[in-house]
């Protein structure tokens, strides 16, 4: 059986969505763009996954269909380093994506090869997680579900098919774009570290743009989290490129 409390530094998506300041527009409505965000430490769904950390991503969008790419890499030799590809569609305020989180090493220590894709393959360290949502505007609600590749496990060893929920609203105050969100697992899961339901995220962030010049700025993020499940609070810092 594979334990979570390891893994608790290995995986990891965004800490904070920061839009990307590099962005093409081809006559045909492709969209495409690029950045990277240097954080002062990797926080995601209420745990701790590393210190100083660059996250670069890149994504290309056609009528509604985004296939994205997302990387993180610590500044620390020891911090393990992660490969995602996101693919997905919205409409509107809906939105469905599927995600394969890659990381250089598993959840049992063991050095990962990207190509192995085995459910019982020991160098396997592909998560693949569906997610649905919508977005109305004052409030989103999203639910990811992991499905296949290197889940956790639930009380009685079995698959946990390790699920999240979130809500998270947007507002403005004191000329700044914030951010408060709620996390929470449904089910027990060795992969979120929780026995049964169990709020693992509980946060709030703020975004400003500081500006460089008058035409250029970068976007200065900040947010705070809390993790009821494991008793533990953060504080991350950021800019965006």
């Amino acid at each position: 059986m594979k334990t979570r409390n390891t893994k608790l530094g290995v995986i990891a998506i965004t800490l904070l969505s920061a839009a990307m300041p590099f962005t093409a527009k081809a006559q045909d409505k492709v969209e495409a763009s690029a950045g990277v965000d240097l954080v002062s430490g990797y926080v995601w769904r209420g745990q701790d996954l590393g210190g100083v950390s660059l996250q670069p991503s890149a994504s290309i969008a056609y009528k509604g269909f985004s296939l994205g790419a997302w990387g993180s890499v610590g500044i620390e030799s020891s911090d393990t380093k992660e490969f995602d590809l996101i693919l997905g569609y919205s409409t509107g305020g809906f939105s469905v994506s599927v995600t394969d989180y890659w990381y250089n090493v598993t959840g049992d220590g063991v050095t990962a090869k990207y190509f192995q894709y085995g459910a019982h393959n020991a160098a396997n360290s592909h998560l693949f997680e569906a997610q649905i949502g919508y977005d109305f505007g004052p409030v989103a609600i999203n639910w990811y579900t992991n499905f296949a590749g290197d889940d956790g496990v639930d009380k009685d060893g079995d698959r946990a098919y390790s699920s999240y929920i979130s809500v998270a609203a947007p507002f403005t105050l004191g000329g700044l774009d914030w951010a408060a969100e709620i996390g929470a697992t449904p089910w027990a899961t060795d992969f979120y570290g929780a026995n049964g339901f169990a709020v693992c995220d509980v946060s709030l962030g703020a975004t400003k743009d500081i500006r460089i010049t008058n035409s250029f700025s970068l976007p200065l993020f900040a947010k705070a989290t809390w993790n009821p499940c494991s008793e533990r609070a953060y504080f991350v810092v950021g800019l965006s490129f």
